[in-house]
């Protein structure tokens, strides 16, 4: 075996290794180093794929913050008490309440990116003649 090839053969493993998707193909009848050829330059392409930014976490705790603090004053003085205490409350409720939607944000965003490399992936192999079994 060449040094090519096995530079070739070591940068697909360790690249099929790193990815995050998977995809699962028949081989019989496969021709493996092209198999392996394909695959890598598949995954290649995937990484063009373009992942959605969340907003920062400052931004998105201090818009909730703010929110929380005018319903938990504007509650509190309509209930006959202190409007800045309430809100006070309101805004520590706000920032608990934005830290975890833009933890959700993020995880979502994660995961719907990485859908869209496997399905870019698949799509790539398929259109190489490759039968996908997932």
């Amino acid at each position: 075996m060449n040094k090519n090839k096995v530079i070739l053969l070591l940068s697909v493993s360790l690249f099929s290794s790193l990815s995050s998707a998977s995809v699962i193909v028949d081989t019989k009848g496969v021709d493996m180093n092209q198999y392996n050829i394909d695959l890598l330059e598949c995954q290649q392409i995937s990484t063009q794929v373009q992942q959605e930014q969340v907003a920062g976490v400052g931004r998105s705790v201090a818009g909730t913050a703010a929110r929380g603090a005018a319903l938990g004053g504007l509650g509190t003085a309509i209930a006959g008490g202190h409007g800045s205490d309430g809100a006070k409350v309101g805004a520590g409720i706000g920032v608990v309440g934005g830290l975890l939607h833009h933890r959700h944000e993020v995880a979502y965003e994660q995961a719907k990116h990485n859908q869209d490399v496997d399905h870019v992936q698949k799509q790539c192999m398929i259109g190489r003649g490759y039968k996908v079994l997932n």
